[in-house]
């Protein structure tokens, strides 16, 4: 079979011949008719992801859209392995796998289903999220960003502030469901003082950024705050913006602030199925907005290092 193939961290996976998976016990070989080109993926396939081994060559792909040969159509979630998506064929447990509702577009699950993941997860499993209260998505201009204004809104946010770098993205996200947006970007001291005033008062902060903005942004927030003994619950879900946060110790002593990570082992993996039914079902019944850009597996070394459009999912397609 052919895949994308992985032999060094210091390039990107090149399309070649790879040996067939054969099933072992509890295992079902399935056709990959779609795999999602994510954040997360990239970080596999450059040794950077903590959850790294280190082991190649290896087939990179954390999830995807795919049949077996009992005819039906599932998306599945891949553990640890270095037999990925990114493949005409792989092995996938089929406990970590959801039948998908007949007529589902597997391209647009492939895309919107680990990026709208990371939100859903963080808001239903790490903190107890009431319809009702405001959020604040920093890094909304980004795909998992951009999602997270979906989610928050289908899970019942009265309010939602969308922040980000990109004016021209962040001028659409109004449309998508953000009551308010400040721009990232430009003089620090007004960065502050307009997301202070637009979020100041936030229940929930989902962070896709971390690093320096994260530290500027909750001195931001917390400053303006009317009631600092409000509950302010801070996800940390990304670090596009560097893996570590200087965060001044007053923010933590001078408001109810706490702050959380949401992703893989802060998130027990059965918590994670359990959610997708109903993920799922939102996708597929059109309750986001998912602009993905299907590309033929073959020219996944051409499609890697284009990460132009952060408003687009790649979705690899191995059999297409």
């Amino acid at each position: 079979m052919y895949a994308a193939v992985v032999t060094s961290f210091d390039s990107a996976p090149r399309y070649q011949e790879f040996p067939t998976p054969e099933a072992g016990a509890g295992e079902l070989l399935v056709d990959v008719i779609a795999a999602g080109l994510h954040p997360r993926v990239r970080s596999q396939a450059d040794g950077s992801h903590y959850t790294s081994t280190d082991e190649l060559p290896l087939v990179p792909g954390i999830d995807g859209v795919g049949r077996g040969a009992d005819g039906l159509l599932r998306y599945f979630i891949l553990p640890d392995t270095t037999l990925g998506a990114m493949a005409e064929q792989t092995l996938i447990d089929p406990r970590r796998s959801i039948v998908l509702p007949e007529g589902s577009d597997p391209v647009a699950v492939a895309a919107a289903m680990n990026p709208a993941m990371s939100s859903w997860v963080a808001l239903r499993r790490r903190i107890s999220f009431q319809a009702g209260q405001s959020v604040l998505v920093l890094g909304a201009t980004g795909n998992a960003g951009r999602m997270a204004l979906h989610v928050a809104k289908a899970l019942g946010a009265a309010q939602i502030v969308a922040a980000g770098r990109n004016a021209a993205r962040l001028a659409a996200l109004p449309a998508l469901g953000a009551t308010a947006t400040v721009q990232l970007d430009g003089d620090p001291d007004a960065v502050a003082e307009n997301l202070g005033r637009a979020a100041a008062d936030v229940d929930v902060v989902i962070d896709y950024l971390w690093g320096a903005p994260t530290a500027a942004a909750m001195v931001s927030v917390i400053t303006g705050r009317a009631d600092r003994g409000k509950p302010l619950s801070w996800i940390e879900v990304g670090s596009v913006a560097g893996p570590a946060a200087a965060i001044p110790s007053a923010a933590l002593r001078a408001a109810r602030l706490q702050i959380v990570g949401s992703g893989q082992g802060s998130v027990a993996a059965r918590d994670f199925l359990a959610e997708l039914p109903e993920l799922v079902r939102a996708i597929t019944a059109g309750a986001f907005v998912v602009d993905a850009r299907p590309v033929p597996l073959a020219e996944v070394e051409r499609v890697w290092a284009d990460v132009s459009d952060a408003g687009q999912r790649t979705v690899l397609l191995p059999n297409g």
